[in-house]
This record gives structure tokens, C-alpha cells and sequence, in this order.
């Protein structure tokens, strides 16, 4: 049993290293050494080994977790977590400001403007000043418990500052520095992983962690902005949102030291120029700047739309743009043979990550823009995503820059390349093309297709590359003692990739015919030929008449068809997969569409949802009878809203549709799959 001493020197090496992690991790002014500090961290531990009666949840030794979780458990949160409203220009600014101020009937309004930090959103809870949890922002409603992970970050207090009464909800933003995230993609190059895109993926993946000591060895941070929620009998909520900041400050958050109060809109739009122009000198990314009215209670009377608050704002900062040259530019093979050169450049640092490829499209595009091996470009992110070249510095040639031409012979087989007369893309015209295999493999094994879960490029390059599979129906053969020697594969990873291509056995017709990689036919018509042929055999020996007849197959889909069942390749590629046991029938798959529970009923689905993709919950609703439309209208009969809906939402209530939240669409499909 701990003596009064123990538990005394125990409770002052608590207070002593929380204050020394403030100081290191927040004020960064660390006024001990790292020994001092360690030396510290080992007596408390030795302390709480001895005596467990002692150990509590805020101690600092609790920052690495213990075993992994075995998965996230969903967190509903006391208040949604509201996504914003974007502004991308001087226009939209004033415009919300006239807007709020017409809602809130004032002359005058000052705002809080702060840098909209590139992480991931978080939310934590403090009990009477001590942390009890943490969650992702998820869809805004619920998230996941991340409150292991949360602990690993240093900067983030386990007890606050101050003594704080009641129930505490903050909302911020976790990140990774610049710095940070180049050593860990440096790390990860050299043990031969997958490298992260950019610091807020880093900082995402790292959070999600289901083993909290691989999210401790990554440098995380946070920031925090908002104080959500604050319930108490001694509970003093803040007038401002400036004020609000001064609390998360004193109790112990990491706040943003370069948030200001801004006494009009112009005073914001000055803020934002200032920071679109200097925002790379900060060590980590920021992407905009979100703009609050400073007044709380204003907030809160202004209330928020079905999507964001109506008092705050996330102003986007345009796409950079930077120069680069161009060193060459070579030509990568698709899975459809199409040729799509890629300008190879000097490395350049673009909106949070190092681009060293841009797209150009075509031999169309190439020509268009004029650009030459050797020119000096500007390239962006389309999307502050996809590398493009905008456009040539013409200024800047020398005259040693080379015209570039498209291949007459395939890069990766020699095969013919050949273009068609009103494309803009050339084609491989050899349909054993390596690089071509490698794609058809990777779209074959795709969620949409024959969904063969862990089949991923990596390891379709790898089986490629080794030789142990030629075509899509050699993965039916593959065998345990095939995979179990190569480097990625151990015995779980091997088991569970072989059990997922024997499923992929059942998968319905639809999917197979998708699945082939037919030039034009994409899921949707897969789905109608099906419906139609109702087998493989059918579809392939099928006129041109009988194909176009079909409503939404067209002459070009039609003669892909054709053109795919003629070639010898292919033919054999069918037959090695129906000798794998493939189903080429809709017999026991799928049945006609007049015969089931949703039958007649269309639906529109609009925002994200958490438990399935948007092809999924189409193909469910197919299933069903349903039929998905892509916009709301009259007929409509359910909207589905998942997670930041958009003008389909509005719409719907307009015109009277009803709408279903996600628990309520699960609901409303499982009582139609009991009835089918």
C-alpha cells in the first residue's frame, strides 16, 4: 500500500512532467533537458508499477497505448460537428458578409479570422479538467474513438491547466509539420512501404491507427479553435469566439498564434491576401482561412443551414501555381491501351506535397499548350490534387527545347499504336501488352467489379512480375505455396486473399461483364446487358441489331462488344474462366427487376455515407428493384442523405420528397430484403 509520501511524490512528478510537456510541446520554451525530463517519466513509472492502486487515466506515463483495439468504436456527438461553407474569392467574402448581416439586422460586424489548418478534424472531452475521450469528426453527427491515439500526442493535455468545472467538448485540428512528414515518407521509402501524399494523409492515417504505438511514433500536433460545448453548474461560457481562444489558451490547448480580430470584411480580406501569399513559410500546410463572426451568441442565433453554420465561413485559397521545367516526357500505357504521355519534371513543392510528374493528356493537349522537352512550365493542382501543366514560359527558351511526338509503336511492347479518327487518344493495338495486363487485373479485382478484397496494384504488379499469373483467370489457380514465398505475404494475408477470390466466384453476371474491361461498357450498362442476355454466351453471340436495340447502347458500345468476343485472346481468357467455375448465367444471381420489394421506386442519394460506398448502396438498391437516379425531380420517391449534403437536399424539401437519413435507409433495406 502507497504511503502518503509515495502518493505525494507521485502527484508532484505528474504535475512536474504535464508542465514540462506544456512548455516543450506549446510554448515551446523547454526549461529542462531531455534526460532531466526522462529521468522524470522512468521514476513515475517505476512509482506506478509498484504501486497500481495509484495509476490514473491523465497520468503522462499513459501516452503510448497498450494492446491494438481491435476496431474504432462509433462516438455520437453531444453537438454535430457542422463542415463550413466555402468562399473562393474577394466576392463570395462580401457577400457573406452582407448575408449575415441582413440575418442578424446590423450595420456592423468584426469576425475572427484564423488559418484553416490541412489535418484532421478532432473532438475531445474533458471531465472537471481531465481528458476522458477523443473521436474523429466522422460525418459530423458521429465519429470514431480515437481517445488511444489522442493520448500519444504530446501537446495535447491529459489534465488542463486550470481547474474547469463540468463537461468540456473542444474541437481542433490534428497535423503533421512539413518536416515531420518528409522524414517519415524518408523512413518508409527505405523499408520498402507505400509513401503518404501529402501531411494531412500522414496525419490521417497515422490518427486511425488501430495499435496506438504506431500513431507514438509518428510526430503529430494539434491545434484547437473551438469550444463546442460547455456544461456545469459553475460552467461560464465565453461571449466571443476571440474570448473562447483565450480560454483554450489558458487552460492548456495549443491555439494558432496567427489568428486575428478583424473589425470589418475588409480588414478579412486583407488577412486572406496576406496568407494566400505567405503560406509556405509557416512549417506546417494550412488551405485557407476560416472566418467566424465573433459574437457566440450571434452564432448561435443565426443557427446553420442543413450543411454549415450560417455565421462562418472557409475562404479556399486558389490553386498554386510554380514553375518547373520539363526533363522529358514519357508515355504510360493504360488499361485499355490507351497512350497518355506524363511530363517528367525537376521536383517542386505544390500545395503540401513534392510533384515531380504532371499529366498532358494527349498528343492534342501537348499541342494545344505548345509544350516542348526542355521548356520552363507553370504547373497546379487541379483541385489542389492532379498535377497539370497550365502553360509554357515562352520567354524563357533558349532554343535547345525538343518538340515531342507521339510513339508510332507501343513504349512497353512495340505493338502498333494507332488513333481513330475523331479521338483525341492513340491505342495500343497489341492485346497481350504487359502494361496493359497489369491494369486489366487491377480493374478486374476493383469494388466495382469482381471486388476482390486485398487484391490491390501492388500486389497485382507483384504477382505479374514474378510470372505467377499471365491473365485475369490465373488468379482462380493460385495456390497457397504461390503466395505464401513472395516478400508482401505472410500466412493471414495469403489465406485471406485466396478465400476473397473464391467468393469473388458468386459474384453476379453484371460484375463479370464489367469486370472483362470492355472498352465502353461501364457498370451500369454491364448491369442492362445482363439484364438482357441474361448469360455471357448469350451477350457475345449477340448481332449488332440485337445490341443496339437496347436502350443507352449505341453504335461505339456495340461494336466494343463485337470487337471483344471476335478476338482470339479474349476468347480464351472466357474459357480458362469459366473452367474456374465462374457463374456465366444469372441463374440464382439476380432475378428480373418486376418481382421485387422496391420495384417501381426511384431514389437519389447525396453526401457521403458511412457504412457504404455510393456504388454500394446503388447496387443494393438494384437489387432490390430500386432504381437510382443521379438528380432529385417529382418522381422521386426517397432522398438518401448521408454526411455534407449538397442542393440535392434543398431540393428535396421543396419539392416534398421524403428523405432518409442512413439508419433510416438501413432500416428501410433490411425490411426489403426480409420481404424479397
Amino acid at each position: 500500500m502507497a504511503t502518503d509520501q509515495v502518493r505525494k511524490r507521485v502527484e508532484w512528478l505528474r504535475a512536474e512532467l504535464n508542465k514540462h510537456n506544456y512548455l516543450y510541446y506549446v510554448q515551446d520554451a523547454p526549461e529542462i533537458s531531455d534526460a532531466e525530463y526522462d529521468e522524470l517519466m522512468r521514476e513515475l513509472q517505476s512509482l506506478e508499477e509498484a504501486y497500481p492502486e495509484l495509476m490514473s487515466v491523465d497520468s503522462p506515463t499513459q501516452r503510448v497505448g497498450g494492446r491494438p483495439a481491435a476496431e474504432f468504436v462509433t462516438v455520437i456527438h453531444a453537438r454535430p460537428l457542422l463542415s463550413l461553407s466555402n468562399g473562393y474569392n474577394e466576392k463570395d467574402l462580401r457577400e457573406f458578409d452582407r448575408r449575415i448581416k441582413r440575418l442578424a439586422g446590423m450595420e456592423d460586424m468584426d469576425y475572427v479570422a484564423e488559418l484553416k489548418i490541412d489535418g484532421l478534424t478532432v473532438a475531445l472531452t474533458y471531465e472537471d479538467g481531465v481528458f476522458v475521450q477523443g473521436a474523429t469528426r466522422g460525418d459530423g453527427v458521429q465519429g470514431e474513438d480515437i481517445t488511444a491515439n489522442i493520448k500519444t500526442i504530446r501537446s495535447i493535455p491529459l489534465r488542463l491547466q486550470r481547474v474547469v468545472p463540468g463537461r468540456l467538448l473542444v474541437r481542433g485540428e490534428v497535423y503533421m509539420k512539413k518536416e515531420d512528414f518528409e522524414d517519415l515518407n524518408r523512413r518508409r521509402e527505405t523499408a520498402g512501404e507505400s509513401l503518404f501524399a501529402n501531411p494531412r494523409n500522414a496525419a490521417a492515417g497515422s490518427l486511425r491507427q488501430l495499435d496506438a504505438k504506431i500513431t507514438a511514433s509518428r510526430r503529430l500536433d494539434a491545434f484547437f479553435y473551438d469550444l463546442v460545448l460547455w456544461e456545469g453548474a459553475e460552467a461560464i461560457p465565453p461571449a466571443s469566439q476571440w474570448q473562447a481562444l483565450e480560454n483554450l489558451r489558458l487552460w492548456g490547448f495549443k491555439v494558432n498564434p496567427h489568428s486575428r480580430v478583424c473589425q470589418d470584411i475588409e480588414e478579412v480580406i486583407e488577412f486572406c491576401h496576406q496568407w494566400t501569399e505567405t503560406r509556405d513559410e509557416l512549417p506546417y500546410e494550412i488551405d485557407g482561412i476560416v472566418i467566424k463572426a465573433n459574437s457566440l451568441r450571434l452564432q448561435e442565433e443565426l443557427g446553420a443551414t442543413a450543411k454549415a453554420p450560417r455565421a462562418k465561413i472557409a475562404y479556399k485559397f486558389p490553386a498554386q501555381e510554380v514553375t518547373t521545367t520539363v526533363r522529358t516526357i514519357e508515355v504510360s500505357v493504360g488499361r485499355t491501351g490507351a497512350l497518355t504521355p506524363l511530363a517528367i519534371l525537376d521536383p517542386v513543392r505544390v500545395a503540401g506535397s513534392t510533384v515531380s510528374r504532371a499529366t498532358l493528356h494527349n498528343e492534342d493537349y501537348i499541342r494545344e499548350k505548345e509544350i516542348m522537352i526542355g521548356d520552363t512550365v507553370v504547373i497546379r493542382k487541379a483541385g489542389d490534387v492532379i498535377p497539370e501543366v497550365v502553360r509554357v514560359i515562352k520567354e524563357r527558351r533558349t532554343g535547345q527545347e525538343q518538340p515531342f511526338t507521339m510513339p508510332i509503336h507501343c513504349p512497353v511492347c512495340r505493338a502498333s499504336v494507332y488513333r481513330e479518327p475523331g479521338e483525341a487518344v492513340a491505342r495500343c493495338q497489341g492485346s497481350a501488352c504487359p502494361a496493359q495486363l497489369k491494369e486489366r487485373i487491377i480493374h478486374f479485382a476493383s469494388r466495382d467489379a469482381m471486388n476482390i478484397e486485398g487484391l490491390g496494384p501492388a500486389i497485382v504488379n507483384l504477382l505479374v512480375e514474378e510470372g505467377i499469373i499471365k491473365d485475369q483467370a490465373d488468379l482462380y489457380s493460385l495456390q497457397y505455396e504461390d503466395l505464401i514465398r513472395l516478400k508482401r505475404f505472410g500466412d493471414k494475408s495469403t489465406k485471406k486473399l485466396l478465400q476473397a477470390i473464391a467468393a469473388s466466384k458468386g459474384n453476379p453476371l453484371s460484375r463479370l461483364i464489367f469486370a472483362l474491361g470492355i472498352r465502353h461498357v461501364g457498370a451500369e450498362i454491364a448491369r442492362k446487358l445482363a439484364l438482357h442476355f441474361r448469360s455471357l454466351d448469350t451477350l457475345f453471340h449477340a448481332s449488332r441489331e440485337e445490341l443496339v436495340s437496347l436502350p443507352e447502347v449505341g453504335e461505339a458500345i456495340a461494336e466494343s462488344i463485337i470487337h471483344y468476343a471476335r478476338e482470339e485472346q479474349n476468347r480464351v481468357l472466357i474459357e480458362k474462366l469459366r473452367r474456374a467455375g465462374l457463374d456465366f448465367t444469372m441463374t440464382h444471381q439476380e432475378t428480373e427487376q418486376g418481382t421485387k420489394p422496391l420495384t417501381g421506386m426511384t431514389f437519389v442519394l447525396t453526401g457521403s455515407l458511412k457504412s457504404f460506398t455510393r456504388s454500394e448502396a446503388e447496387e443494393l438498391l438494384r437489387e432490390l428493384g430500386a432504381r437510382p437516379a443521379s438528380s432529385v425531380s417529382k418522381s422521386t420517391n426517397y432522398l438518401v442523405v448521408g454526411a455534407d449534403p449538397g442542393s440535392k437536399y434543398e431540393k428535396a424539401l421543396k419539392l416534398g420528397v421524403q428523405v432518409l437519413n442512413e439508419e433510416q435507409f438501413q432500416a428501410l433495406i433490411k425490411k426489403a430484403r426480409e420481404e424479397n
